[in-house]
């Protein structure tokens, strides 16, 4: 009864799991605070429009780090949003652009980043964990489209992509 939503048949190893959740807990943290950053430091005429799009992007990577807190705390861990340390846990970095075009270009990498980190995590859970692994597909489908936005952004502001494949 002490393990709240963990069963006799949980499929994985729980410490293992809010361990692994705590690193992408710790990514979508950056994420929040890259894109925050993004969308009040850019500047220039076409800024407006990017702008909005950062500030649309932070609030859905908020909506994965309440997610994925929500999920360390089902499964009886608690969640560390500690800024401490918070940039060795995170599987992408912070960033330090100034430019419009390389804030976008900062994104999109982590954006890369983000998915095949959820990738793995998915192939990781399977089976073992479907509430996860469902909750991480979603996330998934979101980073995605960010990535596809980041680049839509980036082909609008310089005619081509940054990065091929």
């Amino acid at each position: 009864m002490q393990r709240g939503a963990v069963t006799e048949n949980y499929g994985g190893d729980v410490q293992q799991t809010i361990d692994v959740l705590q690193t992408a807990l710790a990514t979508e943290v950056v994420c929040v605070l890259r894109y925050t950053m993004h969308n009040v430091s850019a500047v220039g005429i076409d800024s407006e429009s990017v702008k909005e799009e950062f500030a649309e992007h932070a609030r859905d990577e908020h909506e994965h780090m309440e997610k994925i807190a929500n999920r360390i705390n089902q499964l009886g861990g608690t969640p560390n949003l500690n800024p401490e340390g918070l940039h060795t846990r995170s599987a992408t970095e912070y960033g330090h652009a100034q430019k419009l075009i390389d804030m976008i270009k900062e994104n999109l990498v982590a954006e890369r980043i983000a998915v095949e980190h959820y990738r793995d995590l998915i192939r990781f859970f399977g089976d073992k964990d479907p509430t996860t692994r469902i909750m991480l597909e979603g996330i998934l489908a979101q980073e995605e489209d960010h990535a596809n936005d980041m680049h839509d952004l980036l082909v609008a502001h310089e005619g081509k992509p940054f990065l091929e494949n």
